[in-house]
Parts: C-alpha cells; sequence; structure tokens
C-alpha cells in the first residue's frame, strides 16, 4: 500500500514569501555572507527594484532570463526579483562550459543573461549568447558596456508595475541530466514552488529563530529549496561562496546556525580539517546531507566530531526534498527517512504492481511540488508521469515504521560531488580524440565524492597510443569537470548483444579493480 507522509497546511504564496520577516525584524539581517548581507527590508527593496528595471529592459513576465552565477547574496536578490516580476528563472550550473550554456539558452528560449564577469572567456565563445534578445547583464564587471547587476539593483525607477503572477504559470526552469541525452529543462510554477518550500521548512522543523547554512550550490535545486524554505519562515540564510573549510568554518563561527546542509563531499573536506573543533557546531540542531547516500565513514567521523547525527534525505529536481528522518523524532542511520509532508511514496515492481514492505522496487512519488513538465518536451513528461504520479526510476524499500531507503539508480548517471554526469556525453569528448576508437565511461563508488568517473577506451588501429593524462587532459578540455579521474586503455571493448557497449560489464571490471586496490 501507499505509505503516505503527513498532511501539509496550505503554505505561504510566493507573492508574500518575505511576509514573516518584514512584519516581524525588518531591519534584523535576513541573508548574510562573509562579505556582505541584507536586512528583511534591503532585502525586500533591493530586489524590487531589480525587478522593476529588468522589465525596463524591455523583459516582459514569460520572458526567461538566465543566470551563470556563483554563490551570493546576489542570486537570492535575482530569484525573488524574477519572483516579483513574473519572468522565468534559468539558473544554469557555474560549472557549465559553453556548449553546456548554449544547449540551456537554446532549450529554454532565454530573452536574457546574467553573468558573473570571471565567466567572460566562455560567454564569448558560445553561439547563442549573441543571439539572446536583450543580451547580457555583467556582474562584478569594472568596466563593461552591457548592463550591470550592480547598477539595475540600486537604480531606483518610477512607472513600471509589479503584477502578481498567475499561481499556475511558470516560475523557474532547472537544469537536470537525463540517463541519455541531453539535459531537460525542469519547469517549476508558482504553485509547485510553494508547496515545495513547504514541505521542506516542515521536514526540517524550521522557524523564525532558525539560521541555516546551505553548504551546496543555490543555482541547484537543494540549495535554492533550502534558502528559500527558510526565507518563508523568517529565518536567516547564510550564503556559502564556496564550499571549502576557509569559507564554512568561518560561517559557522561567525554565524552560529542551527541548520547546516551539506553535501557528503563538502562534508568531509569540512570535518577533517584540522581547525574544525566541536565548539564549531555547538549551535547546530538540523545537519542534512544528501544528492548522494552519505558514507558511513562520514557518519562517524561527523558524529565523533560534533556529536550529531547526520540526518540524511531524498529528493530531485521534479519534486524537491521528499523524505527526511525527522529532527526531533527517531533518525534511522542509512535510511532516508518517511515521507516528508506532503508527499505519497508507492514501490512497485517493473508492472507496476505494488510491492510488500521489504521488497525492492521502483519508487513512485505524488505531491503538490510535482514539476509542471520538462519545458517544451512534452514526450519526456508522458514518460515519467503518469495519472499524476511521478517514477523517479531509483530503487527503494520501505521497512515497517514507513522509513525508505534508498537502494540504488536506474539510470546510467553518475553523481560526482552531486553533480550529474551524463556518460555519453564523456564518451563524446573522448570520442573526439583522433586515437580513440571506442569509448566507455562509468561511474565508481568514492567515499569522497559519492562516485568517480571512470573511462575505459579502445585504440584505433595503427594509431599512437595515447597517455592516460594527455586524454583526461583532452576531455577536461571539452567538458570540463566532467572529464574522467582514471581511464583504462583496453584491448577489446565489451559488447551486449545487440552491438552496444557493455556498461554493465565494465562497472563490474571498474569495481573489481578499484576493490583490489
Amino acid at each position: 500500500m501507499p505509505i503516505y507522509g503527513p498532511e501539509l497546511d496550505d503554505p505561504v504564496s510566493i507573492p508574500e514569501l518575505l511576509r514573516y520577516g518584514l512584519e516581524n525584524k525588518p531591519d534584523e539581517d535576513a541573508l548574510i555572507s562573509l562579505d556582505t548581507g541584507h536586512t528583511w527590508r534591503e532585502l525586500d527593496e533591493s530586489s524590487t527594484r531589480l525587478a522593476r528595471n529588468y522589465l525596463a529592459l524591455g523583459l516582459e513576465p514569460g520572458d526567461r532570463i538566465a543566470s551563470l552565477m556563483p554563490n551570493r547574496t546576489a542570486l537570492i536578490v535575482h530569484y525573488i526579483a524574477c519572483m516579483k516580476s513574473g519572468l522565468i528563472g534559468v539558473p544554469l550550473n557555474y560549472r557549465y562550459m559553453s556548449p553546456e550554456i548554449d544547449h540551456a539558452l537554446e532549450v529554454s528560449g532565454a530573452s536574457a543573461l546574467i553573468a558573473h564577469a570571471e565567466r567572460a572567456k566562455d560567454i564569448s565563445n558560445c553561439k547563442n549568447v549573441s543571439k539572446l534578445p536583450l543580451g547580457t547583464i555583467s556582474y562584478g564587471a569594472k568596466d563593461s558596456a552591457s548592463p550591470s547587476f550592480e547598477e539595475l539593483v540600486t537604480n531606483d525607477i518610477e512607472g513600471v508595475e509589479l503584477l502578481a503572477p498567475d499561481p499556475n504559470s511558470p516560475a523557474f526552469i532547472f537544469f537536470t541530466s537525463g540517463s541519455t541525452g541531453p539535459a531537460k529543462g525542469v519547469t517549476h510554477s508558482y504553485e509547485s514552488l510553494r508547496w515545495m518550500f513547504g514541505s521542506c521548512a516542515e521536514g526540517f522543523e524550521m522557524n523564525g529563530d532558525d539560521t541555516i547554512l546551505s553548504g551546496s550550490s543555490i543555482s541547484h535545486i537543494g540549495g535554492f529549496i533550502f534558502s528559500f524554505m527558510a526565507l518563508s519562515k523568517g529565518a536567516r540564510v547564510l550564503v556559502a561562496r564556496r564550499f571549502d573549510p576557509d569559507e564554512i568554518i568561518p560561517l559557522l563561527r561567525e554565524n552560529r546556525p542551527t541548520v547546516l546542509c551539506m553535501i557528503p563531499a563538502a562534508m568531509f573536506r569540512v570535518i577533517r580539517d584540522h581547525g574544525a573543533t566541536r565548539e564549531d557546531f555547538t549551535t547546530i540542531r538540523l545537519c542534512r546531507s544528501g544528492s548522494d547516500s552519505v558514507p558511513l565513514e562520514l557518519e562517524r567521523e561527523f558524529m565523533d566530531l560534533t556529536g550529531h547525527p547526520i540526518d540524511e534525505g531524498y529528493g530531485s529536481s521534479e519534486i524537491g526534498l521528499a523524505t527526511l528522518n525527522p529532527p526531533s523524532g527517531v533518525i534511522k542511520m542509512g535510511s532516508i527517512g518517511p515521507p516528508l509532508q506532503g508527499f505519497v511514496f508507492s514501490i512497485r515492481d517493473e508492472d507496476g504492481n505494488e510491492l510488500q514492505t521489504g521488497e525492492d522496487g521502483n519508487a513512485w512519488i505524488k505531491t503538490k511540488s510535482l514539476m509542471v513538465g520538462y519545458w517544451e518536451n512534452p514526450e519526456a513528461t508522458k514518460k515519467v508521469i503518469t495519472d499524476g504520479w511521478f517514477n523517479v526510476g531509483d530503487v527503494l524499500r520501505a521497512d515497517e515504521d514507513g522509513y525508505l531507503w534508498f537502494k540504488g539508480r536506474k539510470k546510467q548517471i553518475i553523481v560526482h560531488d552531486g553533480s550529474n554526469i551524463c556518460p555519453q556525453e564523456v564518451e563524446g569528448a573522448l570520442l573526439e580524440h583522433e586515437a580513440v576508437e571506442l569509448a566507455g565511461v562509468v561511474g565508481i563508488h568514492d567515499v569522497m565524492h559519492g562516485e568517480n568517473v571512470r573511462a575505459f577506451i579502445t585504440v584505433r588501429e595503427g594509431a599512437r597510443q595515447p597517455k592516460v593524462m594527455e586524454l583526461i587532459k583532452f576531455a577536461r578540455e571539452r567538458v570540463g569537470y566532467k572529464a574522467p579521474e582514471d581511464i583504462v586503455i583496453l584491448q577489446e571493448m565489451p559488447l551486449n548483444p545487440t552491438g552496444k557497449i557493455d556498461r554493465l560489464k565494465l562497472k563490474r571490471l571498474a569495481e573489481e579493480e578499484h576493490s583490489h586496490r
């Protein structure tokens, strides 16, 4: 039978997202980083000015505005401005290379792009940037011919009316990688976002006295949700500009957060830093980690240092955070917890039949925070949504207490440091090398990073056999962080009966080699 989370009361609407903070503590800090901050009043006024200036540039409600920005408080201001103006925000992974930026701009049909000045070279190599109807908006540029974010967020403008958008209209498009092919645009409406924020806030037991440190990218759905669910409850948000100990530990010491959210790889680096002490974590009441299974080694080391358990959860770009061990209840180590408020899970076999408690099966989820669909891709949407149920594509198991346990991904996506990597994209980059005949890419388990990228190649007959580091550098120039950490040169590539590369066999080879190291 289905596994139900608690009922979720009507959450705050997007136009009233900042209401609690504005009414109860307008001149207290709402948003802080190590170099800047905003009170609730300043956050509201800055985002309003920016929203009006966006419309004054010629953007209209429903237009898409993409952002290629590192973690900054300015990015939160930008997102709120999009919500106030009815523009559809399109956050791009800051690690995107030029081809990925081009793809996102083309799929979303963006009218403008706001980008940090340090990405100017990559932007200049994008073929679709010059096609943007309203061009680029620069951030952090000393001298730029394009409009600057700094000007738009500070200049007052009159005569531009901000109208509350239709709750069912699209609000944001988040790009996520599928198991095959290019990234798809996960589209959320204002309505799905408010239920997403509401479920997460209730699951975290957030209130106006909390301070959250989300040590992850706010261009990704996780950091985005955690930041805005906190703001909706009047909680203070700390923005980490980077996710290394030199950034995180000072934020812990100076601002004393009560909630900490980090992906496993980043959390490993923080707790293994020689400067980290138990005192740094004394105000933490909840530490949440996810994006991949939390290694037992991390659980033990974090508990030894801080005295707190790690609370593991589960979610996706299409639905938001869906499960969490209850902070004031029972935390089962290794479990992703029970369904959050407003979520229903069904564990099914390949034929869609519900399974008994304790059996591994496909996860189907129903929630009001479900995406509207993949942007302008109804066929892909129909493949994963049936009668309001979302077929996640992951294998879970439910225990007798209604707690869920993650058993593995059916998709071939490699999750490295919280980023999704499509094997076919990496293979394509390797195949551009003149000496490579065939390429197969898999992920292998890694305690620090979740999964590392391992590539297998065969060399063209008569070609010079390239050195491994030469191939890694070659791939890195094309796909950046997605490039393999290691490459194995084979005499013969294993193929399945249909002639396709047998990735299951490659994965077994990689795991066997890894276990012998």
